[in-house]
């Protein structure tokens, strides 16, 4: 027979389980009802409270005699609540969200309406804050800023912390040197042949919020030291709503965008299509010193760009409640580009003293087309009552590009060097399966929470690229065989991964370890095969916060990341569209392995927040372009080869410093600046042994006026250092205003970009025999002008009528 526990124990046992159950149901929802003419109270209107995909209430209460209701002990969750009251409308407000560091909303007065014609449910949302902070990272509510209106995701990521977005459309998470493009949580940077055309097309009205991972979950791949999750929006709304807009620029850009979606009683559909079409230009110059043991000479290059672009992008997505316990989701995007390009230049020669012996005029065009398609299904299965649940994943992907090119090149001086004529014709297709299997499920009270799951992925990369040069005297084009080439690439790699995450009072704690097998084999058509051998790689992952006070947290992550070289790395076919700087890749890299430490802070009050981070890297064999400049012998030229090479370690400490401050509820304004000291050390070239530092800065301000008007602003500023130099980019602005009419349906926005002046770049590059330095500028300034128009079509839910009074 066992003994009873003692008195102590006991007493001690029942305060520590009231305490925690105290803790962790201290959730309040509170607000005021009144009448939306008159601002009068209502008394005894229902609060029905609802769990988000919950069709029953958790709890029903009703407002006192002043219209109050204050619901208490609610659980960490997403809510949205029901106002009901005979002879109003009903009033739903969604997106109502708990933590443990915000348990307490006040969703101030909410208006019933008493209007006949207005019996129907009216649904409104609580407005996310623009960025919510997290020990993994940080995510920016696209739906919370009205720069993102009209726009596209390229447009999107330059307004949002701790990335960077050059000017080709390419982003980066700052600090991280191999950052990866995720939609809905799958891969899409090797999706596409640019993710940056995908990204510039992609509808900003059709995302619903951007994650950056700094310290990615042991569910995610292990490539890449940062991620880029773009959210999609999933049109959950009850009956058919959606919106089209349209937008055009001064520079002679513009798009046309719609989104759509319809939700039954157990199914949601939604779609989304967009067409862009832009126009850039720019000019460059740059300057490059040769010097060598006999000679010194310089290369004076300017030169000039035009290029056309237009793309579309088409999305549609269902979702299907099987049963309560099973759930389907399918989607599918396609998407196609369109370019042609017009560029020309003009290089001098110049001897040691800046004497002209030789110009070279070159003109380029260029015409290229490419699509992708993606399609997507994901089953999810409930297997208890305690929150299990399997998921099964596929994702399949394919696309092609197709990039003509035509070089001409000419000597104004002297004039009896012979002219050339080339072309440049290159295929692209990649295919792709991904399959994911995931089991989750809550233990302990549901306060903690296991993962494990299986991943296969697979791709294939092949690259036909076929040059030919004119031969003047037969008048024909001939195949250059020597530059001619066809690149397979294949890529298998199988992983496994485990997670536990533990929640208590104040504290949380994410702990994985995630373990992938790759196997990888790349052949030309000239012969030469690569198999590179079969190798583990094995990523813990670590992360701790620490929450007080509902104010402050302090957190801590650790991981291991990998980045793999890949077909655009790997492929050693030369591109030789400019004979004195050729470049090509290089089939004998190796994976380059960073351990990342990252230590944050938060500290939040009524109107502001505050969130620094300090984090460290170190990388071994890090992957980066690599430029030496050779004399050719038997004349005064030089040319300048590009490659990748594994160059070397890099450490990396980085300092990033978030705020936000609200003085009112109608302004805030948001900064981050970032400061990343790198040190390089080679054993390949001891030029590459250095110190740089990088900055980035970004300030924002946002307003809401009378008249339904608001503002928003930002500044950005970049400055990165590299191996062998520096990229000194310009302040880049946008400033934006925003009108509303017919009930909030309609909206005209009016964006000013790069008020400044249009956007600069300074490129600096140097080695052991020669120095560059290379400024462009791009027709960034623009004024863009764009309606857009909401439309919803809600099912009418009628109050039924009072019940018959009985016979007296």
């Amino acid at each position: 027979m066992k003994k009873p526990l003692p008195k102590l124990g006991l007493i001690f046992f029942l305060f520590f389980y009231s305490f925690t159950t105290f803790a962790a149901e201290k959730g309040v929802i509170s607000g005021k009802v009144v009448e939306e003419v008159g601002g009068l109270p209502v008394p005894s209107a229902v609060i029905s409270v609802y769990l988000d995909n919950s069709e029953q209430p958790v709890i029903t209460s009703a407002t006192d005699e002043d219209g109050r209701f204050s619901i208490k002990n609610l659980k960490p969750g997403n809510y949205s609540i029901r106002v009901s009251f005979v002879g109003y409308a009903p009033l739903k407000v969604n997106g109502i969200t708990l933590t443990e560091k915000d348990y307490d909303k006040n969703l101030g007065a909410l208006k019933l309406s008493s209007e006949q014609n207005s019996l129907q449910e009216v649904t409104i949302t609580v407005q996310k804050p623009p960025i919510e902070f997290g020990a993994d990272g940080v995510t920016y509510n696209v739906g919370s800023t009205l720069l993102a209106e009209g726009s596209t995701a390229t447009d999107v990521l330059k307004n949002v912390p701790m990335i960077q977005v050059d000017i080709d459309g390419n982003a980066t998470i700052a600090g991280k040197r191999n950052t990866r493009i995720f939609i809905d949580g799958k891969p899409s940077d090797y999706m596409t042949s640019n993710i940056a055309d995908l990204l510039n097309v992609l509808p900003s009205d059709a995302i619903d919020k951007i994650e950056v991972l700094t310290n990615p979950p042991s569910k995610y791949s292990g490539d890449g030291e940062g991620i880029i999750n773009i959210v999609m929006k999933k049109g959950f709304k009850v009956g058919f709503n959606g919106n089209v807009g349209i937008a055009g620029g001064l520079q002679g850009n513009g798009n046309t965008n719609a989104n759509a979606s319809y939700r039954g009683k157990s199914y949601a559909l939604n779609g989304s299509a967009a067409y862009r079409y832009n126009v850039s230009k720019g000019d460059s110059h740059n300057f490059r010193e040769n010097f060598f043991p006999d000679t010194t000479f310089y290369y004076d290059q300017y030169g000039g760009y035009k290029n056309h672009n237009n793309g579309g992008n088409f999305r549609l997505g269902l979702d299907w409640t099987i049963s309560p316990k099973q759930s389907l989701r399918l989607s599918t995007n396609y998407n196609l580009n369109h370019t042609n390009s017009n560029s020309s230049t003009d290089l001098h020669y110049l001897n040691e003293n800046y004497i002209e012996s030789r110009l070279r005029n070159q003109l380029n065009t260029g015409n290229g087309n490419s699509n992708n398609f993606v399609f997507n299904t994901d089953y999810d299965l409930q297997t208890d009552t305690s929150g299990g649940k399997i998921s099964l994943g596929l994702n399949f992907n394919t696309n092609k590009n197709i990039d003509f090119r035509s070089y001409s090149t000419t000597y104004a001086q002297p004039s009896t060097l012979n002219p050339s004529l080339q072309q440049n014709n290159n295929h692209t297709g990649n295919r792709g399966l991904n399959v994911t299997l995931d089991y989750e499920k809550s233990i302990f009270k549901k306060r903690d929470r296991i993962e494990a799951g299986l991943a296969f992925s697979y791709r294939k990369n092949d690259n036909n690229l076929l040059i030919e040069n004119f031969n003047f005297a037969s008048q024909q084009f001939l195949r250059n065989n020597k530059l001619s080439n066809q690149f397979l690439y294949n890529e298998n790699i199988g992983a496994a991964y485990a997670s536990y995450n533990y929640r208590n009072v104040g504290w949380g704690v994410k702990t994985g370890v995630r373990a992938e097998l790759t196997d990888v084999a790349f052949d030309l058509s000239t012969g030469e095969n690569y198999n590179v051998k079969p190798y583990l790689s094995v990523f813990p992952n670590l992360s701790l916060n620490r929450f007080y006070r509902k104010r402050y947290n302090i957190g801590a992550t650790y991981s291991i990341r990998i980045n793999r070289p890949r077909e655009n790395t790997l492929n050693p076919q030369v591109n030789n569209v400019d004979t004195l700087n050729i470049s090509y890749g290089n089939p004998n890299l190796s994976p380059a392995y960073t351990h990342q430490f990252d230590i944050n802070f938060g500290a939040f009050g009524q109107k502001w927040s505050f969130n620094p981070r300090l984090s460290y890297s170190t990388s071994q064999g890090v992957i980066e372009r690599y430029r030496t400049v050779t004399l050719i012998p038997g004349s005064n030229t030089a040319r300048s080869e590009n490659t990748y090479d594994n160059v070397g370690t890099n450490r990396a400490l980085s300092l990033i410093l978030i705020g936000n401050y609200r003085p009112t509820n109608k302004i805030s304004a948001n900064g981050n600046f970032s400061v990343i000291q790198s040190n390089y050390k080679s054993q390949l070239n001891s030029s590459l042994n250095r110190d740089g530092i990088s900055f980035r800065a970004a300030v924002g301000l946002s307003m809401q006026l009378p008249f339904k008007t608001a503002f928003e602003s930002n500044l950005n500023y970049a400055n990165n250092a590299n191996a062998q130099g520096r990229n000194k980019g310009s302040m880049t602005s946008n400033f934006s205003a925003r009108k509303v009419f017919f009930a909030n349906r309609l909206n005209l926005r009016v964006t000013i970009n790069d008020i400044l002046g249009n956007r600069t770049n300074t490129f600096f590059n140097e080695g052991q025999n020669f120095r560059v330095e290379n400024y462009s500028t791009n027709n960034t300034q623009n004024f863009t002008f764009s309606l857009n128009y909401r439309f919803t079509k809600i099912k009418v839910n009628k109050i039924p009528p009072p019940p018959p009074a009985k016979p007296q």
